[in-house]
């Protein structure tokens, strides 16, 4: 991953967020906590988030940044343990118990997005994908 920092500004305080570019397969850590992760291959790979167990606290952003039209770019939980909804093709699609987002190859728009936060016990997701089918969310 190559990280870029991204300077945010409002009129009282100054963040920066880490931006990285993702090419491959990832296992995610708590030292990436609070990163903003832009999905760019021409191919997606697999994602995987850490034990929930010792994340509470830890939070990720995941960002369509390049068109991939083969495969698709999931993040992956090792338990059923996803739960929120994402707004896709302007419609909300829940999820309960589940263990996979998957940003879907040939359905994907740059800018979709999903967020994670986790409080020990579960994965939080909310996000956005533009075309019917772009984001999913499933117990594979």
């Amino acid at each position: 991953m190559s990280t870029t920092y991204l300077a945010v500004t409002n009129d009282t305080e100054r963040q920066l967020a880490v931006v990285e570019a993702v090419t491959g397969a990832t296992t995610l850590t708590a030292e990436d906590s609070g990163k903003v992760l832009i999905l760019k291959a021409s191919a997606g790979a697999q994602i995987t988030l850490p034990a929930v167990a010792t994340s509470a606290g830890l939070r990720f952003k995941f960002i369509v940044g390049q068109l991939f039209a083969t495969t698709d770019w999931t993040v992956k939980a090792a338990t059923n343990v996803i739960e929120g909804s994402v707004l896709v093709n302007g419609a909300h699609v829940a999820g309960v118990d589940e263990n996979t987002i998957s940003f879907v190859a040939s359905a994907e728009a740059i800018g979709d997005f999903a967020e994670l936060v986790c409080d020990g016990t579960n994965w939080y997701v909310n996000g956005s994908g533009v075309a019917a089918g772009s984001i999913t969310l499933t117990a594979v």
